[in-house]
């Protein structure tokens, strides 16, 4: 066959697509069993980080994280755990939040920490650009907060990612989201309008949609726990 003709031009472009595309599959399957774990200890990160707990120079997220979280199961909005197969780590709580409370699958992780056990939840939303998730730390009685952690796809610099700084998620510790044994959702309010009737924090000055789907978030990803909360405070007691 002719290297100047259209067939050799044909057979040698699907040749070689075939071949780079066997090379990027051996290369991908590879590389999965690390990237697997670098996902696996981003979350595990995030976790603790709502703990307020982070590792040492000379500590690994994995080590930390397996020290630290010395239970994690999954209930459902009766409060009752889900014995059913149900990982905690591995639910998928972006699909989660989108279900009717009383089918969602509720993740909790249960952190042993130098300030007494904390219970750490889950919550997912959007903000402006994309989604907006994290996870709450509440004290054993589970009436307040104790750590927040938040993270976006893309919000924008200096305004609606400023949910990631301490600044913002220092302003969570000590809340409640509770006001006369009823379930009041955390709010998320500018200076000036804050509410009355539930503990609230300041919004981001500039990121007003990011700060609204915060707010949005603790409603829709923490109201399902209800039941769940109020056992913890009965066993507290």
């Amino acid at each position: 066959m002719k290297k100047q003709s259209n067939s050799y031009t044909l057979i040698y472009s699907i040749g070689l697509v075939f071949l780079v595309g066997v090379l990027l599959s051996i290369v991908y399957q590879a590389l999965k069993p690390m990237q697997d774990q670098n996902i696996a200890d981003d979350k595990k990160k995030q976790i603790l980080s709502a703990a307020l707990v982070v590792p040492t120079a000379d500590e690994s997220i994995s080590e930390l994280y397996d020290k630290t979280i010395v239970d994690a199961y999954v209930v459902n909005s009766s409060g009752e755990k889900v014995s059913a197969n149900a990982d905690a780590f591995d639910v998928d709580v972006a699909a989660e939040v989108k279900k009717p409370a009383d089918e969602r699958l509720l993740p909790v992780f249960v952190a042993n920490t130098d300030e007494g056990v904390k219970y750490i939840l889950p919550i997912y939303g959007a903000g402006l650009w994309g989604p907006i998730w994290g996870y709450v730390s509440f004290n054993a009685d589970g009436q307040t907060i104790y750590g927040a952690y938040f993270a976006h796809q893309g919000e924008t610099p200096g305004l609606g990612a400023e949910i990631e700084t301490p600044t913002f998620q220092s302003q969570f510790s000590g809340k409640s989201l509770f006001r006369d044994d009823e379930f009041r959702s955390l709010a998320v309010s500018k200076v000036g309008q804050e509410p009355t009737d539930r503990d609230y924090v300041h919004a981001i000055s500039g990121g007003t949609i990011t700060s609204q789907g915060v707010g949005a978030m603790f409603e829709n990803s923490l109201a399902p726990y209800e039941s769940f909360f109020k056992q913890l405070k009965l066993n507290a007691k």
